[in-house]
């Protein structure tokens, strides 16, 4: 595989592509604790989207009225995204089982600050896309216009002060 700094996520177009064609996803590390990125990101995508979300931690049973899975082979489908908000050291684990999966996913996505490209290397081997660094939520609320340069759809058209 090449190097960090040559590897690089989907163009812009292609992540659209890959949002646009994803029907299930699953969130790997989903947290029932509201101040949890994995939360905020699983509430969005619960209210915005029409995506089929199932949860995976083997510490919870519930997160946001929804049953969790412990596991990616306990859930119903499988899923066309996994979307990964794990600790760095157990992203390898996360592939393993993500490859353990048939048919595979489509897509093997890692929140903001999880990169590798060693693993970014093993899944695209395997016939998965990869998205490293990214947030699902952001870059779906981009996409679909609910996402301003501030961070989220401030409604304002026009940057001129009221009179």
């Amino acid at each position: 595989m090449t190097s960090e700094t040559t590897w690089e996520n989907p163009p812009a177009v292609r992540r659209q592509q890959i949002l646009r064609e994803t029907r299930s996803v699953a969130i790997v590390g989903a947290s029932a604790n509201p101040s949890r990125a994995s939360n905020f990101v699983a509430t969005y995508l619960l209210a915005s989207t029409g995506y089929e979300v199932y949860f995976v931690n083997p510490n919870a049973t519930e997160i946001l009225g929804r049953p969790v899975h412990r596991s990616l082979a306990e859930l119903p489908v499988v899923p066309d995204l996994v979307d990964v908000f794990r600790k760095p050291a157990e992203l390898a684990g996360v592939l393993d089982e993500v490859l353990s999966l048939d048919p595979l996913p489509r897509t093997f996505w890692l929140q903001f600050g999880l990169f590798d490209t060693d693993l970014a290397g093993r899944a695209e081997e395997a016939g998965l896309e990869v998205v490293m660094d990214r947030c699902l939520k952001v870059e779906h609320a981009r996409f679909a216009g609910g996402l301003h340069l501030a961070g989220f759809n401030t409604g304002v058209i026009s940057s001129r002060r009221r009179g």
